[in-house]
């Protein structure tokens, strides 16, 4: 059990009430979220990956089956998730963005950036002796703005974006499992895949695309709707392995 299926059930066991999500009636894989039939576990590799990510969740996300943040722990063993809280953030979680192995970089647009906040549109010249840990707040837009806004040890990072002339960067997102409240805005996977790319981590950037469309294809098999999304994406993925000579550890 991971990080992110441990937070997942320690947060069903403290609810109230079930969490009547879209696809309730769906028997899912506890761990990958994907109907039974469709399960993609097996397909899981062992990756190396230099960069860390600490995603802070809305409280509902972790309990939502097409929430693609999971994604990122799969493809980077360094992932830490945990649940916002405006009043009492998580202790581990401060420690966390103190520690000094870590160079901590909030992800989040431009042009929220307070004036005395660093922004980085291009690579970022990590320290010395320091790895970088990406943060990612993951739920709807509106969520995302408000955990920023409420979240005044969030204010204090700099902030690493996706460079706005970029627009091609910005528009294709290939998510179809939900709608997005504004145009063109990505999956929190789609997201950390970009920022991987973009800061050097190319092979660990593609092979979080593939499994973000190998998730996205073998989840909307259980939908009563038609597929919207990649039908070569097992494929493609597999293919990419293959070349990297990566190794299976799915079970």
């Amino acid at each position: 059990m991971n990080r992110f299926q441990y937070l997942h059930q320690t947060r069903i066991n403290s609810a109230t009430k079930p969490f009547n999500a879209r696809g309730k009636g769906v028997k899912r894989c506890r761990n990958c979220q994907v109907a039974i039939q469709n399960c993609i576990c097996h397909l899981k590799v062992t990756n190396h990956c230099n960069a860390a990510f600490l995603v802070i969740l809305h409280d509902s996300e972790i309990l939502k089956p097409s929430n693609t943040g999971r994604l990122i722990e799969d493809v980077c063993a360094n992932t830490f998730p945990f649940i916002w809280s405006r009043t009492q953030p998580q202790d581990e979680l401060i420690a966390l963005l103190n520690d000094p192995r870590w160079f901590p970089m909030l992800v989040f647009p431009q042009q929220y950036a307070l004036p005395e906040q660093t922004v980085y549109t291009d690579k970022v010249a990590i320290p010395d002796n320091k790895q970088p840990l990406f943060v990612l707040l993951d739920g709807s837009w509106r969520e995302a703005r408000r955990m920023f806004r409420k979240s005044p040890y969030l204010t204090k990072l700099p902030i690493v974006t996706l460079p706005d002339n970029n627009q091609a960067q910005l528009s294709d997102s290939r998510y179809a499992l939900r709608s997005a409240q504004v145009n063109n805005h990505l999956a929190t996977a789609e997201i950390a895949a970009k920022i991987l790319k973009q800061q050097g981590e190319s092979s660990s950037g593609e092979l979080l695309d593939l499994w973000f469309d190998v998730f996205s294809w073998q989840y909307q098999k259980s939908v009563c709707q038609p597929s919207v999304g990649d039908e070569n994406a097992v494929m493609k993925y597999q293919q990419f392995i293959g070349e990297k000579g990566l190794n299976y550890d799915g079970k």
